[in-house]
């Protein structure tokens, strides 16, 4: 597995993109803070530039540097969560500017799977995570879903073997304010 994320670490380094399983789907990652990089993934997904992107980080901790405040039940919540959940921050900050939505928010997941969460503890730094699909298409499960145009427009594909513990399914998201209001987005 070191090698593995040693050579996935190179690619994001140097502002690449990479295909990489999740706690959920198989997503196109890159560095959140890179806005080039950022941009790549739009191109290869061609999705309109208005729609934000779901980052994912390694633990809270993470999520606090790019977060201007934490809801406090944000952290109730991550620590009673037992399925993959996104939850929209209020006030993000040292982003990539086309990571955060139009009311200044972002999505952000602490993910349940081993080589990501250790991929995001080493680069020290949230990655995107967004579907590995042309945008309007449906979300592949699995590796084998994913489209051919997609696997080569990356710089580096995760090997599949790493692919256990996904669902296959996304995740739900929960929109949070600084106030304490939440509000489901998708169950």
């Amino acid at each position: 597995m070191n090698e593995m994320l040693m050579e996935a670490l190179a690619v994001l380094k140097a502002g690449g993109v990479i295909l990489y399983p999740t706690d959920t789907v198989w997503g196109l990652g890159c560095d959140a803070t890179n806005e080039a990089a950022v941009q790549k993934v739009f191109a290869i997904k061609k999705r309109d530039l208005s729609k934000s992107l779901v980052l994912l980080a390694s633990d809270l901790d993470m999520v606090a540097r790019y977060i201007k405040q934490i809801p406090s039940i944000a952290i109730d919540l991550v620590e009673v969560n037992d399925a993959p959940m996104t939850i929209v921050y209020p006030g993000a900050q040292g982003l990539a500017p086309s990571t955060v939505a139009e009311d200044g928010s972002v999505g952000i997941r602490i993910p349940m799977h081993e080589f990501c969460r250790e991929l995001i503890r080493r680069f020290r730094r949230p990655l995107v995570s967004t579907s590995a699909n042309i945008a309007g298409e449906p979300t592949p499960a699995r590796f084998a879903d994913i489209a051919p145009e997609i696997r080569s427009a990356v710089d580096y594909v995760v090997p599949r073997r790493f692919e256990a513990g996904a669902t296959g399914k996304p995740s739900q998201i929960i929109k949070l304010e600084v106030d304490g209001q939440v509000q489901i987005l998708r169950a």
